[in-house]
C-alpha cells in the first residue's frame, strides 16, 4: 500500500493557509508516504504525467498533522509520482495543528 489511507475530505479544522506564499513559512521535512492519509480520492492523470506539474505551484506537497495523523492536503500527484519512482519518502511542508 502506498498511503496509510485514502480519504476524500479534510477532517481537520480550517487553518487559514490558502496561497503558496502562506505555506512558504512552513518548513519542509521528510515524510513517509506510508504515513499519509490523502484528502482527495481521485486524481487527474494529465496532472500526474505533466512535465511542468509543479511549475506554477509549490515544489513541496502540503500536509497537515492533526490528532496524531498526517493528512496530504495538496500534492497527491507529487506523492504518487514519488511512489511510482519507488521512493518511500518525500519532502513536504507539514503544518502541525493542535
Amino acid at each position: 500500500m502506498i498511503f496509510k489511507a485514502v480519504g476524500d475530505s479534510r477532517p481537520y479544522p480550517d487553518h487559514g493557509l490558502e496561497t503558496t506564499k502562506d505555506w512558504s513559512n512552513v518548513p519542509p521535512r521528510v515524510v513517509q508516504l506510508g504515513e499519509l492519509i490523502t484528502t482527495k480520492s481521485t486524481l487527474d492523470l494529465r496532472g500526474l504525467l505533466a512535465d511542468d506539474s509543479t511549475f506554477y505551484g509549490d515544489l513541496f506537497p502540503h500536509c497537515v498533522e492533526w490528532e496524531g495523523e498526517l493528512y496530504l492536503e495538496d500534492g497527491l500527484h507529487r506523492a504518487l509520482r514519488a511512489a511510482l519512482q519507488q521512493r518511500p519518502v518525500l519532502h513536504a511542508r507539514v503544518l502541525v495543528l493542535s
